[in-house]
């Protein structure tokens, strides 16, 4: 759980100097267009932080963690995020400065949004196994005899 609670304090803190870094990089370069870096803030809060405090929440409800597709879950996702927001970070840094993307960066960004997948795909394979059902009352029946 503590993994959990460390991995929404750092996608706070990510969040919160994106938001700085997107404002001040700007208004340095009198730049006023559209850039992904205005949007890196959002998803490095949103995607980060609240979810993993909503994870934290449902790990405590349902004692997620103990089990190996909750850790698929964890690395899967927290590697996807992370890559993509890099790529977030590099596309609106190369707008910003006038440059042109390229389609690596399209491509590696894409590859993170796969990683989230894999992992929110491990998450409901936890959940579904933890979720109280008929085979885990016959187990806890079997546990208490």
């Amino acid at each position: 759980m503590k993994k959990l609670y460390w991995s929404a304090l750092i996608y706070m803190v990510l969040g919160l100097a994106a938001g700085l870094y997107y404002r001040e990089f700007t208004k340095a370069l009198d730049f006023t267009g559209d850039t992904q870096l205005s949007v890196l803030h959002t998803h490095l809060l949103a995607l980060g932080m609240l979810f993993f405090l909503l994870v934290l929440a449902l790990d405590k409800a349902f004692a997620l963690s103990g089990n190996k597709l909750f850790t698929l879950f964890f690395w899967f996702y927290n590697s996807g995020l992370a890559l993509t927001a890099a790529m977030m970070l590099v596309h609106g840094t190369l707008t910003v400065l006038g440059n042109e993307s390229s389609a690596a960066i399209s491509g590696i960004a894409g590859l993170g949004h796969i990683l989230i997948t894999l992992g929110l795909i491990h998450l409901f394979l936890a959940l579904r196994k933890a979720l109280p059902g008929k085979e885990n009352a016959e187990q806890r029946i079997e546990a208490i005899r």
